[in-house]
């Protein structure tokens, strides 16, 4: 991955695109730093922690349209690497198969069995309401 996005550093420069550019090298400034860490977690969960980080400073420069720009132009770029999104009513299914299989379905334990199959996939906070809603 580390390639890849080298690569589209070069692109980026070549087109002087600087919010794309900006992103990936801080991207691929925290997949070296992961790599030459102790202990050294997937490379999509860095992925994924970078895009929801971006994703809630959304909420704190709500106001701000020259942030608000920059944050969606960087947001664009790391979606290109998150994995495939579920739709809801794929979540829904999932939900569904979680709670047959169980004895005695509550929301932790159908959390507990959802939560890595879903993760960086769906929005962990509205698949909790789901279950919610799926168990009332």
């Amino acid at each position: 991955m580390l390639d890849e996005i080298s690569e589209l550093i070069k692109e980026s420069m070549k087109a002087k695109n600087m919010n794309r550019l900006k992103a990936l090298r801080y991207l691929k400034s925290l997949l070296l730093e992961n790599k030459t860490s102790k202990s050294p977690i997937a490379e999509q969960d860095i992925i994924i922690k970078y895009y929801k980080k971006i994703k809630d400073s959304l909420e704190l420069y709500k106001d701000s349209k020259d942030h608000l720009e920059d944050i969606n132009a960087e947001m664009k770029v790391i979606a290109e690497f998150m994995p495939q999104q579920l739709s809801e009513e794929k979540v829904i299914a999932i939900i569904a198969e979680i709670k047959v299989s169980l004895e005695n379905p509550n929301m932790g334990s159908i959390m507990k069995e959802l939560s890595p199959k879903i993760k960086g996939q769906f929005d962990g906070k509205q698949a909790s309401m789901l279950v919610r809603n799926s168990l009332a």
